[in-house]
Order: structure tokens, then sequence, then C-alpha cells
């Protein structure tokens, strides 16, 4: 190892690409590399079967997902399918019922690509929360409760970072210990009451709707924008991919790696922020059992869309798809009487599923580049 820092140059971390570590350059007289996946003009492959169509073709994959849900719909609850008012109004309570998690899961796919996973995004909500409604806090107005709410999250999401990357524990265990301890403190500090909200103005934040829309369903597409220019056109986005991907190539690029660590969790923390106040504003209050469970509904969310679960994969719009999927699945379950029970087996028949079929998929596409390697080089 020694040696190989001594005679090879660093690359400079703004040019990092958003891949995995470079190959093997092919033997002299070979010729060039196709790009992998990529296919060539006699084979007739093209963009489709390239490498850089996987996301888009895994999209393509939820977006008929989606359609499928809603012909089940339609079969199941021709009478409702059958009213255009209630369609319309169906897919905005989709949307707002999906605004929330949404956001949470924006956060939690930067720190999957990292490399992380963070389980207490649920009770960062709460302890936002339950913060941004004391009696002091209101006292500031709509801006203090909203100022309040991301500082305590983002705190709470710096601490996680600095305890993976420092305390160099285990994400697992790190973001564990975080839920109980977040979850004790919103109990504490709401002596295990409901704080109501009396803000006129955080209240109707989820009752104000624009141009006929919700406004929750505008944050969510404004947070969802701001992740996928992050992801995909910075050089934050390419360092989280690198990190993610291969760490140790990536700090021999240049990349401060504990820092940038610690940077993803506080991300996660700003959105776990984000959501607590529209939470807050969807029901007038907020209490330390608010958020339940949103970790696990963010990771099945980001998993189904595409975010590999080793790190260095994933995409934005994967995941947003991914949340909306998951909602109509309880949209559907609710307008066909069915219980949360039966809801909660088919969510975990789907996580079972996609986590198959990524493993597959990656193994497939492992196997491919390395054969297209071998021909190339022979």
């Amino acid at each position: 190892m020694s040696e190989r820092t001594e005679t090879a140059a660093p690359a400079p971390a703004a040019d990092l690409p958003a891949q995995s570590p470079p190959v093997s350059p092919a033997p002299a007289g070979a010729g060039t590399v196709p790009h992998a996946g990529a296919g060539t003009a006699s084979g007739g492959a093209g963009w489709w079967a390239s490498d850089g169509a996987e996301s888009f073709r895994r999209n393509l994959g939820l977006v008929g997902v989606l359609v499928a849900l809603i012909v089940i719909g339609i079969i199941t609850r021709p009478d409702l399918y059958g009213d255009g008012a209630w369609v319309r109004n169906n897919i905005l309570s989709i949307l707002t019922l999906a605004s929330v998690v949404g956001v949470v899961t924006v956060g939690m796919t930067f720190v999957i690509i990292g490399g992380g996973i963070d389980l207490s995004v649920g009770a960062i909500v709460a302890l936002a929360g339950v913060w941004a409604t004391t009696v002091a806090t209101q006292s500031y107005g709509a801006g203090g409760m909203i100022f309040t709410a991301i500082v305590v999250a983002v705190a709470v999401g710096l601490l996680n970072g600095l305890l993976v990357s420092y305390g160099r524990l285990v994400p697992f265990i790190a973001t564990l210990a975080m839920l109980v301890a977040a979850r004790g403190l919103a109990a504490e500090l709401s002596d295990k009451q409901t704080q109501v909200s009396s803000n006129t103005t955080i209240n109707g934040i989820a009752s104000t709707r624009l141009f006929g829309i919700p406004v929750l369903v505008f944050i969510l597409a404004a947070v969802v924008a701001a992740g996928w220019v992050l992801l995909n056109r910075t050089t934050f986005g390419r360092r989280t991919v690198a990190v993610g991907g291969n760490p140790e190539a990536a700090r021999l690029a240049g990349i401060n790696v504990k820092w940038h660590t610690v940077l993803l969790y506080g991300l996660s923390g700003l959105c776990c922020g984000i959501a607590a106040i529209m939470l807050t504003a969807q029901a007038n209050s907020a209490q330390a059992a608010m958020g339940n469970l949103y970790e696990l509904d963010a990771i099945a969310a980001a998993i189904i869309g595409g975010t590999l679960l080793s790190g260095g994969r994933g995409t934005i719009v994967g995941s947003l798809l991914g949340v909306i999927i998951f909602a109509t699945i309880t949209n559907l379950f609710a307008i066909n009487g069915l219980s949360t029970e039966a809801q909660n087996m088919v969510k975990g028949g789907i996580i079972v599923v996609a986590v198959l079929a990524q493993q597959f998929r990656f193994r497939s596409v492992t196997q491919m580049l390395s054969r297209n390697r071998l021909t190339s080089a022979s």
C-alpha cells in the first residue's frame, strides 16, 4: 500500500467520478474498452442496455408497479374510480400521505448511498416536533418554531455522524442508541403529554393549498428537487457516491471521509426537522410517539427505489417512487377496508422481493462486466 501511494498521485476530489473505483487498464494493443454495458453499434444494444440506463429502467419498473396498483384499485372499487373528482382528490391524498415520509427518505437515501444507515430518523422527528411545540418555543412565533425544529434535528444528526465517524461506532448501533435516547428526551420534555400547537401559521401549512394542491406536496417536491440537484450535479453528491462505494479509494483521492459522513447525517437531520414541522402542522400537535417507524418506511422506500444497502448507488427519484408506492398500497388497503396487519405483511413481502431482485441484478451486472473485460482483453 505504501508503494502505491508513493508512485501514484491521488486524483483531485472534485473530478472523482460517481462510480466504483476504476478498473485496471487494458493491456497494450487491446484498444479502447467500451463503457461497461454500453453495447456496440453492431450488437444493437444501444443506450437502453447500457449501465447508465440502469436507473431509468428501474424507475420505469416502479412506474409499472404504480400502474398495476391503480389497475387493482379500479378492479376492486370501480364505483370510486369511476368518479373523476374522487380520483383527483385521492391522488392528492396519496401525495399528502407520502409527503412527510418522503422528506425523511431523501435524507435517508443520502446516508445509505454514503455507506451508512440511520435508525433514529423517526425519533429525531419526534424530538424536533416536541421541542418546537413547547410553550417557551411557541412564544417566539412560527419562525422560532421552525428554527428550533431544524436546529435540534440537525444537531442530533451531526451527533450521529460524530459517533459513527470519530467514535468509530457501527452506524446501526450508534443510531439505534440515538433512537432510544431521542425518544426518551422527547417524552421527558413533553412530560408524556400531547403538546398542542396554537400557532395558526404552522397549523395552516397542512390545510393551505396553492392551485388546488396542498402546500405539503410542494414542500416534498422542493426537497426532492434540491436532493436530486445535490446528488447529481454537485461535488458533494459525487463524493457521497465515492465514499459509499469505496471509502479507502475516496480517502486516497483526497476526500475527508469522516467529515463527509458527519455532513451526511447532518443532512438527514435537516430533512427530519422539515418533516417534524410538516407532521406537527398535520396534527396541530406534537408528542413523543410521533414519527413511529418512520425509519423503516424510509429505508424500505429507498431500497425498493434502487438504493444499495452496501452504499455507492441510489437515486432520489427512485426513492420518491418507493414512497409513493407504499402510500398507494396504504390507500388501496384503506378503500377496500383491509386490515393494517395485512398491509404490513404485503409491505414486508415487497421489501424482501426488492432486496432479492437488487442482489440478483447487482451480481448479474458484475458478472457481465467481468465477461466484457475478459473479452476486450483477449
